[in-house]
C-alpha cells in the first residue's frame, strides 16, 4: 500500500480510503447492511493496508456509524484505523444540535474521539448559516478538548465560493469530488490546487463517479479502452488519473466486492504522482468527451435527494435514463417500469410522473442538478402512456395477497 502524508503533520494515510456509504446490503428493496459481508470486506481491506474509513451520520439511513462501532472498531482495529465521519449541517437549525449530534456519533461509533471530522456538504449558503450559529467556536472547542484530531469539510458548491470557506477557518483538510468527468465540477482541480497551496490535506470522493466509470460500460467506451492496447481495467484507469495529481492525499472508494478491493489496493500501491504518460492522458481526454456526449444526466447515485415526498426513487430513475442513452437498450424502460411502477415495496407506483415539484430534492442535491426538469424528461422518455397503462394492469396481480407494509 502506498501512504501519503497529511500536510502539516507526519501522519501517513493509506492512499486508498474505504467509503462506507455503499456497503453490501441484504437485497434490492432492503437498506439494511449485510453485516457479515461488509465486516469481512472492510477488515480484509484494513488487514491489507487501508487505514482510513469514511462514514457519515445519514449513511445507510443512520446504520453506517453504528455498524462500524459494533463490528469494525473492535479487537485492536480501532488503533489501526483513522475514523472519519461528518456533521450533517443540512439537518441543523440551532447551535445546540452541534453537541447533540456529535455526542450521538461518539456513542454510535463507540469511540472517545474521532480522527477526521468534517462538516458535511458545505456550500456558500450552508457555510454562512453555520457561521451565524457559531460553528467555528464550537469546532475550536471540540478540537481543544481532544474529541477530534483533524477538522475538515466536504464541499459541494461552486469553486468561486471555495477559497472563502478555506480562508475562514484553520482547517486541516477538505474533501472534494474529483474524477475524469468532474475535473472542473464544483471545486474541482482548481479547488484541489488551492487547498493544497494553503496547506490542507485533500481527500477525493467519487473517483469512480458512484461506480459508473467502472461497471457496465457503453460499447463506444469499451472500444476506446481496447484501442489503447493497455491491459488495465476501467477502474484502474480512473483511479490512476486521480493518483497522478500530487496534491491528492487520499482517494475514497465505496467498495463492496473483494475483487474490487484487491484491484483498488493494487492500483493504490503502484499509482504515484506523475504516473500518467501524455499518451494515457490523451486516452482519458477521449473517454471524457465520449462519456459527456452519451450521458443524459450527471447523477452519481449518492441518494442525498431522498426520501422523496412523492416516493420517487430519483437516483434509480436517472440511472435507468442514462442506461437508455448510453447503451441504447429499450429494456431500460421496462426495467424502470417494473421496479418503480409495479414491483414496489408498498405496492404503489413511484414513477417520475408522480413528481409534485416540491423542490425538496433540489435543495439537497450535492450536484445541484435540475431534478424536477430531469424527472419530466424521465417521464417523457421512460414512462409513456402505454407503459404506464401496462403497469396499472400488472400491479394488482403482482401485489395480490402480499402483506401490507406496517405504517
Amino acid at each position: 500500500m502506498q501512504y501519503r502524508t497529511m500536510p502539516g503533520s507526519e501522519e501517513k494515510l493509506s492512499a486508498l480510503g474505504y467509503g462506507c456509504m455503499r456497503l453490501p446490503t441484504k437485497g434490492r428493496l432492503v437498506s439494511s447492511i449485510d453485516v457479515q459481508e461488509a465486516k469481512k470486506q472492510i477488515l480484509y481491506a484494513v488487514d491489507n493496508g487501508v487505514n482510513y474509513l469514511d462514514t457519515a451520520y445519514p449513511y445507510h439511513k443512520g446504520e453506517s456509524e453504528s455498524f462500524l462501532g459494533q463490528h469494525i472498531l473492535k479487537n485492536g482495529y480501532r488503533e489501526k484505523i483513522n475514523v472519519a465521519t461528518k456533521l450533517p449541517i443540512f439537518m441543523i437549525n440551532k447551535k445546540e444540535k452541534f453537541d447533540e449530534i456529535f455526542s450521538k456519533q461518539l456513542v454510535k461509533l463507540d469511540v472517545e474521539y474521532i480522527d477526521y471530522y468534517l462538516l458535511h456538504a458545505v456550500n456558500a449558503s450552508t457555510w454562512e448559516k453555520m457561521k451565524s450559529l457559531g460553528i467555528m467556536e464550537w469546532m475550536d472547542g471540540i478540537k481543544k478538548q481532544g474529541r477530534v484530531r483533524k477538522l475538515g469539510f466536504s464541499y459541494h458548491g461552486a469553486y468561486e465560493d471555495f477559497p472563502g470557506v478555506v480562508n475562514d477557518f484553520d482547517w486541516d483538510f477538505t474533501q472534494i469530488q474529483y474524477n475524469i468527468l468532474d475535473e472542473n465540477l464544483q471545486a474541482g482541480r482548481k479547488g484541489i490546487d488551492y487547498a493544497n497551496g494553503k496547506g490542507l490535506g485533500v481527500i477525493v470522493m467519487e473517483p469512480l463517479r458512484g461506480g459508473s466509470l467502472a461497471g457496465r460500460l457503453p460499447k463506444q467506451i469499451e472500444e476506446i479502452y481496447e484501442r489503447s492496447g493497455i491491459k488495465r481495467s476501467p477502474a484502474q484507469w480512473a483511479l490512476r488519473w486521480v493518483y497522478d495529481n500530487p496534491a491528492v492525499t487520499l482517494v475514497l472508494s465505496g467498495m463492496n466486492d473483494i475483487d474490487h478491493i484487491n484491484q483498488n489496493i493494487e492500483t493504490a500501491s503502484l499509482a504515484f504522482p506523475g504516473c500518467m504518460t501524455p499518451e494515457e492522458k490523451g486516452i482519458i481526454k477521449e473517454l471524457k468527451d465520449k462519456y459527456l456526449a452519451l450521458m443524459a444526466i450527471g447523477c452519481t447515485g449518492c441518494g442525498y435527494c431522498l426520501p422523496c415526498p412523492a416516493g420517487i426513487n430519483i437516483p434509480d430513475a436517472f440511472k435507468n435514463l442514462n442506461n437508455l442513452h448510453m447503451f441504447g437498450r429499450s429494456s431500460a424502460k421496462f426495467f424502470h417500469i417494473a421496479f418503480n411502477g409495479i414491483m414496489t415495496k408498498d405496492g404503489k407506483p413511484h414513477l417520475a410522473g408522480n413528481c409534485i415539484e416540491c423542490g425538496e430534492c433540489e435543495k439537497k442535491c450535492p450536484q445541484e442538478l435540475e431534478i424536477i426538469k430531469q424527472l419530466k424528461r424521465v417521464k417523457k422518455e421512460m414512462e409513456g402512456p402505454l407503459l404506464r397503462a401496462m403497469a396499472a394492469v400488472a400491479r394488482p396481480f403482482v401485489n395480490a395477497g402480499r402483506k401490507k407494509p406496517k405504517t
